[in-house]
Parts: structure tokens; sequence; C-alpha cells
């Protein structure tokens, strides 16, 4: 039996909405600590997951809790979970650019039937459903038309977390740069994921995510029209991260082809 009904994705979408008004706050963030050089947790950070683990608890009690801060090694992904990115953009949220999310998706069976990212700053909320579309604020949206190179914008990551991969990072964000309309870099993959989804965007790229930093985004991406893979065209992991590459579809072998030079 799913674990999804409709009660349960807008409880969901509710108890997101709410925790966004943790992240609005200018004032939310009162103590930082670095997990690595260039990898921070905040008092947002803890207070959002601990908020969305209960209520999504109280929503779902059998269904597993996937959260960047914590240990996931004990989850059974092939039973129903969570995956959560209670602030996709901390370094953003630490420096006030205003430009981060609450990322929560739902994986059954090894696969995302139910996502939705939440940007507090504009009061933008994507959503989707497996085969059911994808939405910002209850509207439908469609990825890009456009089918040329030249005509595009795209997005790269510049993998602020593992220098050692910059001069790939670099070589690729040229490599695409000259061939595409120009480069955008915003640091917050779900909502990169999410401008794919809409329109914004023609492709984006990573070196390096997480799950929870793609579990939600990758869904909408595809119910939006888009394709997201690995940049060999492998399907992505839930269990493990690596690279990534969003597209509208339309110009995702020739990024792929791009990305192999």
């Amino acid at each position: 039996m799913t674990a999804l009904t409709d009660p349960l994705a807008e409880g969901a979408v509710q108890a997101v909405l709410e925790a966004g008004e943790l992240l609005a706050d200018p004032a939310a963030v009162r103590s930082i600590r670095a997990k690595s050089e260039t990898d921070y947790v905040t008092n947002v950070d803890l207070a959002v997951q601990e908020f969305l683990r209960e209520r999504l608890a109280a929503l779902a009690p059998d269904v597993q809790f996937m959260g960047e801060e914590q240990d996931n090694s004990a989850l059974d992904l092939t039973r129903p979970c969570w995956i959560l990115d209670p602030v996709d953009g901390t370094t953003n949220l630490i420096h006030q650019f205003q430009h981060s999310a609450i990322s929560l998706a739902l994986a059954e069976g090894g696969q995302i039937v139910f996502g939705v990212v939440y940007n507090p700053y504009t009061e933008e909320c994507f959503t989707a459903r497996r085969g059911g579309g994808a939405f910002r604020n209850g509207v439908s949206i469609q990825v890009s038309a456009v089918s040329r190179l030249a005509d595009s914008l795209l997005s790269t990551g510049t993998v602020p977390g593992r220098r050692e991969l910059a001069d790939t990072a670099f070589r690729q964000m040229r490599a695409l740069y000259d061939r595409c309309q120009d480069i955008r870099r915003t640091g917050c993959a779900s909502l990169e994921l999410c401008d794919v989804a809409c329109g914004r965007l023609e492709g984006y790229v990573e070196l390096v995510l997480q799950p929870w930093d793609y579990a939600a985004g990758m869904l909408i991406v595809a119910e939006a029209g888009g394709q997201v893979t690995a940049p060999g065209g492998a399907p992505l992991s839930l269990a493990e991260g690596g690279p990534l590459l969003a597209s509208n579809g339309r110009l995702h072998g020739a990024l792929q082809t791009i990305l192999k030079e």
C-alpha cells in the first residue's frame, strides 16, 4: 500500500510552509558550527529538521526519515522514507543572501513519489507527485522549449567542499559558457532544479551533491517535462550522492557531450 495519500501530501506541504518562517527571519541565525572549512550547520538547520521530523512523524508514523543533519546509515530505502534538506543553501543563509530553501521528498520502493521545495523569501512553493505534474504555488509549470544551446541559460556549481575538483568544475563551466548565452551560480541546488522545471534555466550541472539536495527537485523537473541524470546518463542514487545533470530534456544530449570533453 502506498504511503502517499492526498492528506499526507497536503500535510507535508503545510509543515514545510510553516517551517519556512524559521528561515525567513533575518535574525534567525544565532549559532554557526563548521562541519568542514566550507560546510556549516546553523541553529536554523537543526530547528527546521527537528520541527519537520516531529510533524512528519505525526502525519505518518511508519515512514522513515532521512535528514541532512543526522546519521542515515540504518535506513532501508526499499521502504517509504522522507528525504529532507532542512536548509539547502546554508552558506547563503549565513550571509543573508536570501536564496535558500527547504527541500522535502518522499521515496517509495527506491523512487521519489512526492517532492516539495519552498523558497520562503519569494514565497514560491514547488511541488510534484509522480505522474501528476509539477506546480509552482498550485499553477502547472513546464520546462523551457529552447532547443539550441546558443539560446540557453545554464547554471553550474563550484564544488566549494571539494576544492580538488575545482579545475574540473571551472573547465566544464568554461566549456558550457562558450556554447550558451550565459551562466548563473546561486548556491542552492533544489532551487536551481526548480528553475529548470519552470523554464528559467535550460540546464544545471553539479559535480558533487547529496540525495537530500536533489531528491525533491529531480521529481519536480521530471514532472515538468525535463530530465535529471548523472552526467553519463545513469539514474541518480538515493543512497549516496554524486554528480548531476538537469535539463529541459531537449538539450540533455548536447550537454552530456560537452561534459565528456
